[in-house]
Order: C-alpha cells, then sequence, then structure tokens
C-alpha cells in the first residue's frame, strides 16, 4: 500500500467526520464541480456496462474522468458503504474494507492535439491499496485535495454475493390503458441454497430501468413464497413507462458532420457544434433501431487516442415548441450527465426559433439523449420524458433486478443477487 501524506490523512478524517452533517452531500451520482466532465463508471471494459461487480470475482470497475484544465490536480477517492436505501451502513470502514479509503488518484495524462485543454483520469477498482469485504451499496467518493477535500464527484456501485437465482418475465401489465405504452416485469428469485427465515421481512428488491437510479423502484417484497421461491408477481406495481429508442448524437468526428449534425464551426479555443432541430415525438410512430439504451461513448475518429485526444465541443440542442410550458422546466438528459437536473442542460425558451434551446459541453463521442420535463412546484422533480417523447411497449430497455438481504439481527443489507436483460430478448 502506498504512503499516504499525513496532512492529507487528518484532513480526510476531518472530511469524513463531517460528511455526514453535510446537508448539501447526496449519496447518489452527483457532480460538485463544473471542472468534472466525462465521467465513466463501468465493469471491466465493457464500456456501456453498469458498475455492479461479482464479490470475490477478480473483477475491476473501471472510472474515467477529465478535468478541464492544464495542470494535474490532486484527486483522492474514498468508498462508502450503505443501505438498500442509500443511507450510510452501520459498518466502520475496516469491517468493509482491507486497505484504507483515501489514496490518491495517480493515473492520469494530459490531453494531445486538443483545442480545449483537460486532463484524463482513470482508476481501477479493487486495487492494490484496496478492495471491499462485504457485498452492498456503495458510493465511491471523489474529492479535491488541493481544495480542502470537498467532494468533485460520487457515483454508485454494487457489490453482489452469488447466492440466489433471478428469473424474469416480461408481461403486459393488467391496466388496459398501460398496455401498449408501459413495461411490467415478473420474477422469481430462487434460494435453494440459503435459509431465509422471514422473507417478507428480510427480503427486499430494486429495479432499475437502463441503470438509473433516479426512477428506481425499491423496496418490494415477495408477493408469495413457495418453499424455496420467492415471487413478485403484483398487478400494476412493478411498471415502467417504456419510453421510446433514444434520440442520438454521434460525434465522433469534428471534421465530417453526422446526420443529424447541421454545422460545425471551428475556433481557436474550441468547436460549437450545431444540431439539426427536434421535434416531438409523442404522437410519431416509433422507430426500431439498436440504441445505447440511454448510454455514451467516448469516441473519435478524427485521431487514435479516444481518451486523450477526443476534443470537445459547445453542442447546441433544439426542440421545436410553439407553446412555452409554464409550469414545467425542460432538461436535455441521459447517461452523459447522469440523469442530473443541472444548468447546464436545463433549456431556456427562444422566440426566435420558436423552441427551447441548450448549449451543453461534450467530448467526441457517441451519445443517447432525450427530453424531459420536470415540474417547478412540489418536492420531488421527477423528470418525465413522456409528453414530449411519448412511450411504446415494443421499445427495447435494460432492467436489473437488486436482492437485498438483512437477516433478523444482520448489521447491514447484503446484496445476494443480480440480474440484469433486455426487455426486447
Amino acid at each position: 500500500m502506498k504512503k499516504f501524506p499525513l496532512i492529507l490523512l487528518f484532513s480526510l478524517l476531518s472530511w469524513c467526520t463531517g460528511i455526514g452533517q453535510d446537508q448539501s452531500f447526496l449519496y447518489k451520482d452527483h457532480t460538485y464541480l463544473d471542472n468534472i466532465r466525462s465521467v465513466k463508471f463501468f465493469l471491466g471494459d465493457v464500456y456501456i456496462s453498469y458498475p455492479i461487480i461479482r464479490l470475490g470475482s477478480g473483477q475491476q470497475l473501471t472510472l474515467i474522468f477529465d478535468d478541464l484544465s492544464t495542470n494535474a490536480t490532486y484527486y483522492t477517492y474514498r468508498l462508502i458503504h450503505c443501505d438498500k436505501d442509500w443511507r450510510p451502513s452501520n459498518l466502520s470502514e475496516l469491517e468493509y474494507l482491507e486497505g484504507f479509503s483515501g489514496e490518491r488518484i495517480d493515473d492520469f495524462q494530459y490531453s494531445f492535439k486538443t483545442r480545449t485543454p483537460f486532463v484524463n483520469y482513470q482508476l481501477k477498482l479493487p486495487n492494490e491499496d484496496i478492495t471491499w469485504t462485504k457485498s452492498g451499496n456503495y458510493l465511491l467518493v471523489v474529492f479535491d485535495a488541493d481544495r480542502g477535500q470537498i467532494p468533485a464527484f460520487t457515483r454508485r456501485f454494487v457489490v453482489v454475493e452469488d447466492l440466489v437465482r433471478i428469473q424474469p418475465a416480461m408481461t403486459r401489465t393488467a391496466v388496459v390503458g398501460k398496455s401498449r405504452t408501459h413495461h411490467e416485469i415478473d420474477f422469481l428469485v430462487n434460494h435453494e441454497y440459503l435459509d431465509i427465515r422471514n422473507p417478507r421481512a428480510e427480503i427486499s428488491a430494486t429495479l432499475l430501468q437502463n441503470g438509473r437510479w433516479d426512477n428506481a423502484m425499491q423496496g418490494l417484497a415477495p408477493f408469495i413464497i413457495k418453499g424455496k421461491s420467492l415471487v413478485f408477481d403484483y398487478t400494476d406495481q412493478i411498471v415502467f413507462p417504456a419510453g421510446k429508442e433514444f434520440r442520438y448524437l454521434d460525434m465522433r468526428s469534428l471534421r465530417f458532420g453526422s446526420e443529424n449534425i447541421s454545422t460545425i464551426e471551428t475556433y481557436e479555443d474550441g468547436f460549437e457544434v450545431m444540431l439539426f432541430r427536434d421535434n416531438k415525438r409523442l404522437e410519431r410512430p416509433t422507430v426500431f433501431r439498436n440504441d445505447l439504451n440511454g448510454n455514451f461513448v467516448i469516441e473519435t475518429t478524427d485521431q487514435r487516442d479516444f481518451d486523450l485526444s477526443g476534443d470537445y465541443a459547445r453542442v447546441l440542442f433544439s426542440l421545436y415548441s410553439p407553446t412555452v410550458y409554464d409550469d414545467h422546466d425542460l432538461y436535455v438528459v441521459g447517461g452523459f450527465n447522469g440523469w442530473q437536473l443541472n444548468p447546464e442542460n436545463k433549456m431556456v425558451y427562444n422566440n426566435s426559433v420558436n423552441g427551447y434551446v441548450a448549449k451543453i459541453l461534450l467530448k467526441q463521442g457517441y451519445y443517447d439523449y432525450a427530453y424531459a420535463l420536470v415540474p417547478r412546484s412540489g418536492s420531488i422533480r421527477q423528470l418525465d420524458t413522456a409528453e414530449i417523447e411519448g412511450d411504446w411497449f415494443e421499445t427495447n430497455n435494460d432492467y436489473s433486478i437488486l436482492i437485498y438481504y438483512k437477516p433478523f439481527g444482520g448489521r447491514y443489507d447484503q446484496v445476494i443477487g443480480s440480474l440484469t436483460f433486455q426487455s426486447g430478448n
């Protein structure tokens, strides 16, 4: 294990003590610093996989991100074990980690042949400095040590023990009004080799659509218990709006535009890309194509090295809308911004184009995206793509099932099984 500077150790411990009292700190995927860009967190070398990893499998999670700076920053990281509801668990770091949380991310390189300078950072987990010993929900916190241990960004991941088998089934919802627009999921959990005394109290399930936590279904208890099988077969409860195949931006080249790019302007300090104007798709028939289910890939055909030579461009999105939404805000959302509702991806109405516009800084690559409305009033700002994009049962989505287990007297929520599958298969 690498030696950690003493002054940073005391600073880290102070930061860790105060994190639970900081009301602005969020136990979810969130980016706190504007200079942090293009965060990717995935399993192994599968770029569009989700950060769900088997305990003791020998696999690693890969974190890649850019800092829009000309100088390297002292970034460190910490792993926080959480319960099934993403609150800090009752475990101390000594109970769920081997090694010390707080090492520097020292794998970094400077951009090459780009108009926008940046430093690219990469981290593998677990590594020779740290590994986890318990299953469960984890929060990766990356913070800027040069600025007093302030959080830079956070990302969720899940460590799984393979103790149960999961059998999913897609079905038409029993509610006729949703049969053409929603996906209902039933599934069975077989725990043949695990003695569960009180399944309804000790077992709960979480379902994710396309790796998203903002609309996840959590806290689902078994509906029927049949010996060593737990049946999750509810009527109109495990139901997701199906959405439509995502819109896409192919910006792998800044020399030659793709079919949805209108213009590319080159300036000394960077590029500006204008997309063709989008239209609402609520009443339009669905178009089937293989998309990334909301994800994104960093790639460039202009240079060989994607991570270091992929350049940044200010991308102008526009959506035709003859009327203004008085009670809702409009956002461009997708995996590229973690489905976050931040100022940059919030759209504003422009009378000159009869629609909404937003300018977002993106690295060269291929991006899925959608337009979402968010109510201005109310305590929960849940994004809704239905009114603009529409929903269609035949849409292909990824669904992930996570099974949590906390036996009587247990001190933390184990994750004893997981499965990711596609609705079209």
